[in-house]
């Protein structure tokens, strides 16, 4: 795991490397995730043609994956760009939006996931549990009020999927099936903005494509800094609404130093 102390190092690299983070994302969310990634110090690109995602995909940092608003074409395009990343080395981060909620979202998720190799795969606990074949409840596309143990759903979910999982809630939890660790930081205002949890998906791509050796530590620093932009932001819109908390929380992505993320994030292994 990370050492606390080395905590927030990634996020100055995100920024010198500025990585090209290709997003597959939906419609709902696709302007503030591009906002949110140049905020950070990313740069993002949205591609669904299925004629020119394998190209996009090649030459980018990290592909993201997310089906939110999904299509029989997106799905063909996900594959196309999926199977092109992982032929050239590039790390393939998805976000199964949704999954449980219909069975075609479920049957896409886990034809992903069987075509594709993933380097991670974050979403709210019914997600994760109904991609492995739990029972979970899910309304829409929001998890139910959490029914399990979410480190043992996030450690089972790793082993059987061989990948790096992230179940997000009221604590995030990270796995890759041995190890497990809770971030307890976040506030309560994500909630009421649409398109935080796809953008922190396309967050963690941005970390990932920076340090894809140490992708469990990549994905935990991916959180802390989001977490904890997240409370700065309650902070500084304090008393207000869910749209002066919307700006606050772009501006404390762009403003975030490595210190404040170092002494704020809140990590603990289990």
């Amino acid at each position: 795991m990370t050492a606390q102390k080395e905590i927030g190092h990634l996020l100055s690299q995100v920024r010198q490397e500025k990585p090209l983070v290709h997003n597959m994302t939906n419609v709902v969310v696709t302007n503030f995730t591009a906002n949110g990634l140049l905020a950070l110090g990313a740069s993002p690109v949205m591609a669904y043609a299925k004629e020119e995602v394998a190209d996009m995909a090649k030459i980018a940092g990290a592909l993201v994956l997310n089906m939110g608003t999904l299509t029989s074409t997106e799905v063909e395009a996900m594959i196309i760009a999926g199977k092109a990343a992982n032929e050239a080395g590039v790390p393939v981060i998805f976000d199964p939006v949704g999954a449980g909620a219909t069975p075609f979202r479920t049957a896409t998720a886990r034809e992903l996931l069987n075509k594709v190799n993933i380097a991670v795969i974050r979403g709210n606990a019914a997600e994760i549990a109904n991609v492995v074949g739990e029972n979970w409840a899910i309304k829409g596309v929001d998890a139910a009020p959490e029914e399990g143990d979410v480190v043992t759903l996030a450690k089972m979910a790793a082993k059987q999927l061989k990948t790096v999982v992230v179940v997000t809630g009221v604590q995030d939890v990270v796995s890759d099936g041995d190890s497990a660790y809770i971030i307890t930081n976040g506030h309560s205002m994500l909630a009421n903005v649409t398109g935080t949890g796809c953008l922190l998906t396309s967050v963690i791509g941005a970390f990932v494509a920076v340090e894809k050796k140490r992708i469990v530590e990549a994905v935990l620093e991916a959180l802390c800094a989001y977490e904890v932009a997240a409370e700065l932001a309650a902070d500084k819109a304090a008393g207000e609404g869910p749209g002066s908390f919307q700006t606050a929380f772009l501006d404390a992505l762009h403003h975030i130093h490595p210190e404040q993320v170092k002494s704020g994030a809140r990590v603990e292994q289990q």
